[in-house]
């Protein structure tokens, strides 16, 4: 048997080498009580799934209704499972694949950000080129001295990820990430 088609446990080994592995951003609407996230990401890690993106807040506060976006891979059988299997947890309400409904509306992809924090060390050219860079990119200044700065940048993962690279040679020294936070357009809710 060929080592790269070897069994690992991972969900992904199941599809057959032809079918076309996809990114999609899922919005499940749960209860917000304790453990119900634990019960969301122990299906994920159960089943051999991989999360990219996971953000998590209280969304309707009178409701105590809480609102999940995952980023996730996957076959379009592996994603079908995925929100099946979502569904039937007992806290959950919702599950909505926002990329299927961005290209049911004809959007083609639903509106996704990010915030990253980004902080950079250096002095001389180093600290002058990442400023100019860091304004091309309509990162903002959150706190700066003589040996570094942190810059505050919203915009798709994308963006951060090229902001990311950029300033890596100039003396990047730390990153922190939200993860995606995502909706579709229109007037209709989830």
């Amino acid at each position: 048997m060929n080592a790269h088609l070897q069994p690992t446990g991972s969900a992904y080994f199941i599809a057959s080498e032809t079918q076309l592995v996809e990114t999609h951003t899922l919005a499940v609407l749960v209860d917000n009580e304790p453990g119900v996230l634990a019960r969301v990401i122990g299906l994920f890690s159960g089943r051999g799934y991989n999360i990219e993106s996971l953000t998590v807040s209280e969304t309707e506060h009178e409701q105590h209704l809480s609102r999940i976006t995952i980023v996730t891979r996957g076959t379009a059988h592996v994603l079908e499972q995925i929100k099946h299997q979502l569904e039937r947890i007992v806290p959950v309400h919702r599950v909505v694949d926002l990329t299927v409904r961005a290209s049911e509306l004809g959007n083609g992809a639903p509106l996704e950000r990010e915030l990253a924090l980004v902080k950079v060390a250096g002095k001389g050219d180093a600290r002058v080129e990442a400023l100019r860079l860091a304004d091309a990119f309509r990162a903002k200044v959150i706190d700066a001295n003589t040996e570094h700065f942190i810059f505050e940048l919203t915009g798709k993962s994308s963006k951060v990820d090229q902001f990311i690279a950029i300033m890596k040679p100039l003396g990047l020294t730390e990153i922190s990430r939200t993860g995606v936070a995502a909706m579709n357009r229109g007037p209709q809710g989830m």
